[in-house]
């Protein structure tokens, strides 16, 4: 197979990789590459929600709420993930709903990219657009939410790669290597983390 096609293609069209894990693990940058080199089409739930409100995420957090949030996450959750041939990077929270974990689930192959929570807050400490980080002790709720979250993340992963301090093109040439070898076709599978 050529580098260029896509490895989650099957007998009834081409298949969706989803990406999930939480703020900062690298779902963007990642799935942008990903999908230029397996020549899919890219969407980013968060941006797309930006995208269609005309605001940014921290707005729609300031006027409705986390929960006003999540609802408007679930429409674009569904919508994005019944389309076909795409990579998608989900917004963090977008597990929490167990509608959106079934449509990732059923809908292609999830890559959970795992970081621990200190790698997430150096890479997010100075990134003013997250709602939830945006309190007097950051570090503190990124354990938190990892800890909420790294077991849905677990549920609903065909594949968990730990990001670590491994660059984006590495990171995407380790996923795309063990999409192409199938490797996300029983047990969920871990890469774990090698020195870059």
């Amino acid at each position: 197979m050529s580098s260029n096609q896509n490895p989650v293609e099957n007998a009834t069209g081409p298949g969706n990789i989803f990406l999930v894990g939480l703020m900062g693990a690298g779902k963007t940058s990642v799935g942008r590459m990903l999908a230029r080199r397996l020549n899919m089409e890219f969407f980013d739930a968060d941006a797309e929600i930006e995208r269609m409100t005309g605001v940014k995420i921290p707005v729609i957090f300031e006027i409705e709420g986390e929960a006003g949030f999540r609802v408007r996450e679930g429409k674009m959750i569904e919508q994005l993930s019944a389309m076909n041939g795409i990579v998608l990077a989900t917004g963090g929270g977008a597990v929490i709903a167990e509608a959106n974990r079934r449509f990732l689930k059923s809908r292609g192959r999830v890559i959970y990219l795992r970081a621990a929570p200190e790698d997430l807050w150096r890479r997010t400490r100075r990134d003013r657009n997250r709602p939830l980080l945006q309190t007097a002790d950051p570090l503190g709720k990124l354990r938190t939410l990892h800890e909420q979250r790294d077991p849905l993340y677990r549920e609903v992963a065909d594949l968990i790669v730990d990001t670590g301090s491994q660059s984006v093109a590495h990171l995407t040439s380790k996923i795309q290597q063990l999409l192409t070898d199938g490797n996300t076709n029983g047990p969920q599978q871990t890469a774990e983390q090698t020195p870059s």
